[in-house]
Order: structure tokens, then sequence, then C-alpha cells
């Protein structure tokens, strides 16, 4: 099999945006773009978070790992895209596949666990203000960021290692830009309707029931703002919680059109356009959601470069 080099036979072929675009050259300038605005919005986000002492609370620890999950998932696939772009060569070889598919399911878990917990946060910091502090101690908040992380790596593990010991047929071209574990499936000569039937039993733990929990906790706390009296307060809870929904319907939204439908249902340029989304566009998006929409971590980049400022100039 060869394209540009030799390649071993158990190598991967990526077929990727590129292949059927009319203007690949368009395309390339606006995904660098995104990873370049990806990159620098969640890294500027975590590294605000980490160094401003005001932002020290639960909501803003988990948001910078919400961060540091949305770097590495665009690292995970934009990079090894845009080499085989500018390299020619679409390759990548068994375990180079393994490792994409672990990263993506690992992060992709990891988030929904940790919106949820996100969105935990915000109910009981609204609806319950009292207790809060005694029960999202640093401790708490550091168990909820670890168990995220975890609980990804070991879900990701499970499916890693049984989709990636199905054999395939002839063609090894995956038509997909990344290593996806539905993608991979449409490879192999085996029966894979029982693990689709997994995949499916997944979406639902990993997807549906975390939605409808984020969905609850937010009417309750709609339902709590409508009866605060202070109007300063109730915008500031709006504002919050209403960057927090917006992120988690750009995640969600898409995830669920793909893992809760048939494999075949959905056309590949379709299934393609909303793996973009989540994968690309998504992590862009995030920091600058909570970025824009949110006065404590504005005020806090600019005390920071104005702190740069007041040192370049005494210099």
């Amino acid at each position: 099999m060869k394209q540009g080099n030799e390649s071993s036979i158990t190598d991967f072929i990526l077929l990727g945006l590129f292949s059927d675009s009319r203007h690949p050259g368009l395309l390339i300038t606006i995904i660098l773009f995104i990873l370049g605005v990806a990159i620098t919005g969640n890294s500027v986000l975590a590294l605000l978070i980490w160094g401003d002492a005001h932002l020290h609370t639960p909501m803003y620890f988990l948001l910078s790992q919400l961060s540091l999950m949305d770097l590495t998932l665009i690292s995970t696939t934009v990079p090894k895209m845009v080499n085989d772009f500018f390299s020619g060569q679409s390759f990548i070889s068994h375990i180079g596949c393994g490792d994409q598919l672990f990263l993506y399911l690992m992060l992709g878990v990891a988030e929904c666990v940790l919106l949820t917990l996100m969105a935990f946060d915000r109910y009981l910091a609204i609806c319950y203000p009292l207790r809060y502090p005694v029960i999202m101690t640093p401790r708490v908040c550091l168990r909820m960021a670890i168990g995220s992380w975890v609980g990804g790596m070991l879900i990701s593990l499970m499916h890693t290692v049984y989709a990636m010991n199905f054999s395939t047929c002839d063609s090894r071209e995956v038509h997909h830009f990344f290593c996806e574990v539905m993608a991979l499936l449409k490879l192999s000569c085996e029966d894979t309707s029982t693990y689709e039937k997994v995949v499916l039993a997944s979406g639902i733990v990993f997807l549906l029931i975390p939605f409808g929990l984020i969905l609850t906790s937010y009417i309750l706390i709609f339902l709590t703002v409508l009866h605060m009296n202070a109007p300063e307060g109730r915008n500031k809870a709006l504002a919050t919680c209403s960057s927090h929904l917006s992120v988690v319907s750009l995640y969600f939204g898409p995830a669920m059109i793909i893992y809760m439908t048939p494999g075949s249902s959905l056309p590949t340029d379709v299934d393609q356009c909303l793996f973009v989304f989540d994968v690309i566009i998504t992590p862009m998006l995030n920091p600058l959601i909570y970025s824009l929409r949110n006065k404590e971590v504005l005020e806090a980049l600019r005390n920071i470069l104005w702190r740069k400022l007041m040192f370049i100039v005494k210099r």
C-alpha cells in the first residue's frame, strides 16, 4: 500500500477532511486559525485561574480542568491532520491509531463527567449558598477533577482495547480525519452489532443521563433565581449559568447525535461535520464563552496585562 512512502500493512489511511474538498488551502488555513485560537484561549484561561487568587474557587478550578481537557482534545487530532496535509501522507500506525482513539474517548467521557459536576457546583452555590463552602471544599474539588480524569481513562481503555482487536478486511482506509471508534468498526470483517449496542449503552450512561442531570440542575437553579430579591445577584447567577449551558449545548448536542443514532443512519459528510464541531470548534469557543461573558475573568486578565505593562515601562 503506497501513498508517497512505504507503509506497513498494519497502518491505516486517514482520508480526512481534504480528500473531497474543493478548497483545501482555505480549509487548512481556517483549521490552523482555530487551532491557534483554541491553544491560546485555553492556555490563557487556565493560567489566569491558577495565577489569580481571586479565581481560586471551586467553579474556576473545575473550569481550569475543562480548559486542560479542551487543550488536550484539539491537540490529539488537529496537529496530525495538519501534518498529513503538508507532508502529503495520511498514514497512521496501528499503535498511533489506538493512542488517538484512547485519548479522544478518555477526554470525551471526562468532559461529560466534568460538565455534570460543574452543573452540580452551580446548583449548590445558588440553591444552597450557606452550605456551599462546607460541601465544596478544596479536597472535594480535587476529587471531582481526579474522578473525571480517571473515569475517562478507565472507560476509554475498555473501549479502545475492544475496538482495536477487531480484525479488518482488505481496506485500511478510514473515512475520517482521526481514528474514531465507529469509523474503525466499518472496516471490520466481524459482526460488530453487539459492540455497537455497547457503544449505544455508553452513550446513554455518559451522554443522555448527564445531560438530563444538567438540565434538572438548571431548572432548579432557574426556579431559585426567580425568587431572588437582589437584581445584581440574579443577573450574575444567570450570566454564569448561561455560559455553562452554552458550553453544554455545544458539547452534548453533536455528541448525542453521533452516538445516540444508528451508525449507518448518518451520511459521512454530516458525521464528519458533527465531529469537526465537537472536536475542533467547541474547544475554541469554550474559553471565549467563559472569558468574554465573565467579569471576574476579564478583570483578572486586565490586572495581569496592566502589571506586565507597568513592568515594561519601569524597565
